[in-house]
């Protein structure tokens, strides 16, 4: 049956569409952090949907709600006044960090990131953007043009004059051998430099973890001290927490706030996590910020009125059960134990990550050269051995991507972990 539905899916979708392992997977069932194939087999689940199943599969409380708002009304557009989308931006608009604040739903974080890049440049009056080497945020003409990974780069037009920056991998670089102040120092005094030599930026995005580029990130405080430079100027900075956000790093909510120094992005983009599998994205933004816009905008599918109840669900069900606790607390258990793993395998270059959030980078023993066949046969050996995770990388890198629902277990985080050990040990 997978191999007929294999044979239906190249006759009609892209070549491009990427399917993980040799003989792809058909997932039909998931519960807790648990999902099961077509043929019924069980895989402890710790890449969620790419870091969409934020919670857990089936969890009752969004399925529940979500089949009452569709016995009532699926969707009606933003035309008409919508309470679960209000009641949901109020939340949202709460816990953001931004004073002012103002929500903007969509669809996916592709969607959210080309909203924010038209409030960013309508607002700058430039169609200057910074970016960060090894960045990924999304899919469309707009989000490809500022996305810093080559393997995820189709084409090199872009609507949009693009610089990038250094800083978003601290390992690996010009700056890599350099301690976290200097390099800070460093990555600050390239910013400085890049904008003595082009025309003012309408804003610099970020992701605070990189997520498609193997889960790297700078030492906490790169931003802030970004963020001073660009405020001198009025850029606005502009924060990608489609896939940190929520709390899935643990020590904090959003990402950014490990750069919160010198207070909040100007706009922050969200997405993945908050619907647990439901398609929702979204902008906050000040509102000046927000309002700049000079002509009339609607969202046919945003805000749709099953995806917001589910939002609301799940955003609830997360702040009550303290997941960014336990991403915390769970999250870091992993990383030692994977640490500990780590030291035992010449493919293991770093394990890297916070919370829930873990990159497992691998080269090739006695070298730092990235080894991508190494990435594809453990994701290959951890599917067979009942654990399902995700890679990437950028530049001269492969990671292994692991990203759990966050109410993740000690006893599952010890099952992963011990055959992630195995995987590892048979490379």
């Amino acid at each position: 049956m997978t191999h007929d539905l294999l044979g239906r899916h190249r006759a009609v979708l892209p070549d491009w569409l990427a399917l993980y392992y040799e003989d792809p997977l058909e997932l039909t069932h998931g519960e807790g952090r648990y999902v099961r194939d077509a043929a019924g087999r069980r895989y402890l689940d710790f890449f969620g949907g790419i870091l969409t199943t934020m919670t857990a599969h089936a969890l009752p409380e969004v399925a529940k709600a979500v089949a009452e708002q569709a016995g009532r009304l699926l969707h009606s557009s933003t035309l008409y006044l919508n309470r679960p989308m209000v009641e949901l931006a109020e939340r949202i608009a709460q816990v953001s960090g931004i004073p002012d604040a103002r929500v903007f739903f969509t669809t996916s974080g592709t969607e959210a990131n080309d909203t924010a890049l038209l409030l960013a440049t309508a607002y700058r009056r430039s169609d200057t953007v910074l970016a960060m080497r090894n960045s990924y945020h999304g899919r469309s003409f707009g989000t490809v043009g500022i996305t810093g990974n080559r393997g995820w780069s189709p084409t090199s037009l872009s609507p949009l004059q693009t610089l990038y920056v250094h800083g978003g991998v601290r390992t690996r670089g010009p700056y890599a051998h350099l301690d976290d102040r200097e390099f800070t120092a460093a990555c600050v005094a390239d910013l400085e430099d890049l904008l003595g030599h082009t025309r003012p930026p309408a804003a610099l995005i970020a992701e605070p973890v990189q997520g498609v580029g193997g889960f790297t990130s700078p030492p906490d405080g790169l931003y802030a001290a970004f963020r001073d430079v660009l405020h001198e100027r009025g850029i606005l900075w502009i924060s990608d927490e489609v896939q940190t956000g929520w709390g899935r790093t643990g020590d904090h909510f959003w990402g950014w706030q490990a750069h919160g120094r010198s207070g909040p992005p100007d706009i922050v983009t969200f997405a993945k996590g908050i619907g647990n599998g439901m398609s929702i994205g979204g902008v906050i933004a000040r509102a000046e910020i927000m309002n700049c816009l000079d002509a009339n905008s609607i969202s046919t599918f945003g805000g749709t009125q099953v995806t917001m109840a589910a939002g609301l669900a799940n955003l609830t069900y997360l702040l009550e059960h303290d997941l960014q606790g336990n991403a915390r607390r769970v999250g870091g258990l992993l990383i030692e134990r994977l640490r500990a793993v780590a030291a035992r395998s010449p493919h293991v270059r770093e394990v890297r990550g916070r919370g829930l959030m873990i990159g497992v980078e691998l080269t090739r023993p006695g070298t730092d050269e990235a080894d991508p066949r190494a990435a594809s046969a453990a994701l290959e050996e951890a599917r067979a051995a009942g654990l399902l995770i995700g890679k990437g990388g950028g530049h001269d890198t492969s990671a292994l991507r692991i990203a759990p629902p966050l109410s993740l277990t000690v006893a599952e985080a010890e099952e992963g972990a011990a055959i992630l050990d195995r995987v590892l040990s048979s490379l």
